[in-house]
Order: structure tokens, then C-alpha cells, then sequence
């Protein structure tokens, strides 16, 4: 129960971040978009990349508190 308030910092923390990027996502350089009619498909390329670059950070951060 000690390690309660780091947990419940650490997920703040998390969704602090996650909400900032969530503003960006769709609208990076390189991500796909195509619109033919009322078709529109989306790939989104260069946001996925960089979702995963942060994730990778947050984990690895996680991984060392333990």
C-alpha cells in the first residue's frame, strides 16, 4: 500500500501524456490520406511510428522503478 501514490502519480502521468499527443494524432507530416467521393482512408504512418517510440520510453521507465 506504500507504493500506491507512485502508482496513481505514474498513471496521471501516463494519461497526462497520452492526452497531450492525442491533439496530434491524424495530423503529422508522412500520415496517408486519401479521399475519393465519400471514401476517405486513412493510414496513419508517421503517427504510429512516433506512438511507439513514446510507449517504448514510458516501458522502459516502468521497467526500472521495479
Amino acid at each position: 500500500m506504500a507504493n500506491f501514490p507512485k502508482i496513481l502519480m505514474m498513471i496521471g502521468a501516463i494519461l497526462l501524456i497520452i492526452g497531450f499527443f492525442m491533439q496530434f494524432i491524424g495530423k503529422l507530416p508522412g500520415d496517408i490520406v486519401f479521399k475519393k467521393g465519400n471514401t476517405t482512408v486513412f493510414f496513419p504512418v508517421v503517427t504510429c511510428i512516433v506512438v511507439s517510440i513514446i510507449l517504448s520510453i514510458v516501458f522502459s521507465f516502468i521497467g526500472r522503478f521495479k
